[in-house]
């Protein structure tokens, strides 16, 4: 009879210790499958929100802007850099102003990041167009303003009323503007609601007497694979004049949260594993001491060591495999609608939008999420019965057989 028939009809010998063992094995599977999956969703949307607030998977500034961002600092000869972008494929790119300054109304003021755009290429890049909770996105009519939620709530501000922006001018005086609040946003994050307009690019030019220049181009990609082409393919036309950033060198530190997630999911999946590995070790152990009769005369008549040793790792790999395989069918069904309506946590708003997180979280799957859940509980599980398997392989057989 073949080895591996053998050591399925042991697991079932005792059907409710094996019983015991699988429920374990499948709850270890689906909490690790779900909170992988949630994990990596909320990861994958602030990294998301962060691109598609402002950030963009790429900017082009002239040299230095990054560590010193001042108004004077316009990208040199800006035609030759939208030549430049409308010959890449895949892309959509718009043209920014960024300048820090101050917002005034009749009741109060506060410190702003003013950012002025092209209306119809920014809906391209970025998502606020689609995160407004009052009026209309901007139409590129003159002094129109939109700002967010949190910042017309501080200022006491609403729809149709006036505000009075300031800001250093690249000539040295102040600059200053009169605009009409159309629009009001509420995106992932609560710092960038509290402190960011958006404005036409005319106004923000006229201003800060920039003269028709622009501090930024922004740009998204359909595929983010070939981003590092885009990026090397642009600095060899631009120069040594320009940077080029992509999001990852822009916000190093969303990256290194990445990096932390899939540590901190390792030691989520070693202490999985440790807690099985026990359950494992003295369900195995309970098996062979009441077979020791039984293991003493199978070497008695000639079986291997080795054979006796690969019967008792089988019986595990039965039981990590099956329960892996329900496991996972049952954290995948819960999966699947969690991964259409998300997870509402919209108590812990506040606080997860302070870190760029929505209320709703979507869990993400991933294959290489699909593999650690499939491969590593079953290794797990063998391992776990080595010891067992190797006290009934150096069973000597006349001891084994008198065992009582």
């Amino acid at each position: 009879m073949r080895l591996t028939t053998v050591a399925w009809r042991n697991v079932w010998r005792n059907k409710r210790r094996s019983m015991i063992i699988l429920v374990s094995i499948m709850v270890g599977v689906i909490a690790t499958v779900l909170m992988d999956a949630l994990s990596r969703g909320m990861i994958v949307q602030m990294l998301e929100n962060q691109i598609r607030s402002h950030i963009s998977h790429l900017q082009i500034h002239r040299d230095g802007f990054r560590d010193n961002p001042v108004i004077q600092a316009t990208i040199p000869n800006a035609d030759s850099v939208e030549n430049a972008l409308k010959a890449v494929q895949g892309i959509s790119y718009s043209p920014r102003v960024l300048t820090y300054g101050l917002i005034s109304s009749a009741s109060n003021s506060a410190g702003i990041f003013l950012v002025g755009v092209d209306a119809e290429r920014e809906k391209r890049i970025t998502s606020v167009s689609a995160s407004l909770v009052a009026g209309e996105y901007l139409t590129d009519k003159p002094n129109e303003a939109v700002v967010g939620e949190a910042l017309a709530e501080k200022l006491g501000v609403g729809l149709g009323d006036r505000i009075v922006a300031m800001a250093s001018a690249v000539d040295g005086h102040v600059g200053s503007d009169v605009f009409r609040i159309v629009g009001l946003f509420e995106t992932f994050s609560s710092e960038f609601d509290k402190s960011t307009m958006y404005v036409p690019i005319a106004n923000a030019q006229s201003m800060l007497a920039l003269r028709g220049q622009v501090s930024e181009f922004a740009l998204i990609t359909s595929d983010l694979e070939r981003l590092p082409a885009i990026q090397k393919t642009l600095k060899e036309q631009l120069g040594e004049k320009y940077e080029v950033y992509t999001y990852g060198e822009i916000v190093p530190l969303l990256l290194a949260v990445v990096d932390m997630y899939d540590q901190s999911m390792a030691i989520f999946y070693a202490i999985i594993g440790i807690a099985l590995i026990f359950g494992i070790i003295n369900t195995m152990l309970m098996s062979v001491f009441e077979r020791i009769h039984e293991f003493g005369v199978l070497k008695a008549i000639g079986m291997p060591d080795s054979r006796l040793l690969m019967m008792v790792l089988l019986e595990a790999l039965h039981l990590g495999v099956i329960g892996t395989a329900l496991g996972f069918a049952i954290g995948y069904v819960l999966y699947i609608p969690l991964s259409h309506t998300g997870l509402d946590l919209r108590m812990f708003s506040e606080g997860l939008r302070s870190f760029g997180v929505g209320a709703i979280i979507y869990p993400v799957l991933t294959w290489g999420s699909v593999a650690n859940a499939l491969l590593i509980i079953p290794f797990i599980s063998v391992l776990g019965a080595l010891y067992p398997a190797l006290r009934a392989a150096h069973l000597t057989p006349v001891s084994a057989i008198r065992h009582v």
